[in-house]
């Protein structure tokens, strides 16, 4: 569930914004924004709350800072009330308290266990040289456009490949029996590198024409898919600079993803 700070920089206008004049002046103790029946607000939890509104693409200013500030003292009288109507025992708000919770512990952890284990200058640079070598001697990026089916079992895959086979459109097919979300795009991935994929699927992506759908069903960790080649292109590839933010978020994302498979690998986990 999105916090209501995070509904902020697409809920409220700035034009809306006339909140400042209204909040009383008082003595409030040190790093306190507010007061709401003797409830602080803290400036960090204003912060906090401008910090999400960024990243949501809105521009700091007095105004945002202003509305920030409103629609956590809304919040804390919601709060307040929703606690005299004795909602906060009830066993809906203890089980969306408790998810709330989990999340942010869970958030917490990735984000220490990056800060211990950095991604350096040193690291991206490395990987980029890696990636470099990986063009080989023409040194160009090969991205191809790609659609694709994915069903449960081997025999749905060849009932759909049967289908094409007899001139039915990839896509029609797609939105008819894939059980992708990108199905309502008749099964459309976008632009790939073959190392953004599955293996068995990178290795397919280089001996494919354009339009080709791949001659049979292909076997990934959960069920089956076709794919189709829409198109193919080469460019040059970025400068380090130009990369090091996809590269830096790339590591972040391998580096979060072997330690939760750490943390699987020592854990009881039982699924009914």
């Amino acid at each position: 569930m999105k916090s209501l700070i995070l509904q902020l920089a697409v809920a409220i206008p700035l034009s809306f914004v006339t909140l400042g004049t209204a909040f009383a002046q008082g003595a409030l103790p040190v790093n306190a924004a507010a007061s709401v029946n003797g409830t602080i607000i803290s400036n960090d939890t204003v912060e906090q709350g401008i910090q999400a509104a960024l990243a949501q693409g809105q521009t700091d200013s007095p105004e945002l800072r202003q509305a920030v500030l409103g629609k956590l003292i809304e919040i804390s009288l919601l709060s307040q009330q929703a606690e005299k109507d004795g909602l906060a025992n009830s066993d809906k708000a203890n089980r969306q308290l408790a998810m709330i919770r989990q999340n942010y512990l869970a958030d917490l952890e990735l984000a220490t266990y990056i800060s211990k284990n950095p991604v350096t200058e040193a690291d991206m640079q490395a990987e980029y040289n890696r990636e470099i070598a990986s063009l080989g001697s023409q040194g160009m990026i090969v991205e191809y456009k790609v659609s694709d089916i994915a069903v449960a079992t081997e025999a749905d895959a060849q009932a759909a490949l049967a289908r094409i086979k007899k001139g039915e459109a990839f896509d029609k097919v797609a939105k008819s029996v894939s059980l992708a979300p990108n199905k309502v795009q008749g099964g459309a991935v976008g632009w790939v590198q073959a190392g953004q994929t599955m293996p068995q699927i990178a290795n397919l992506l280089g001996s494919m024409a354009k339009g080709q759908v791949s001659p049979t069903p292909i076997k990934m960790p959960q069920g089956w898919s076709l794919i189709k080649l829409e198109d193919k292109r080469t460019s040059k590839p970025p400068s380090f600079e130009q990369a090091k933010a996809a590269i830096r978020n790339g590591m972040i994302q391998k580096k979060q993803f072997e330690f939760l498979s750490q943390l699987r690998q020592t854990a009881t986990i039982i699924v009914q």
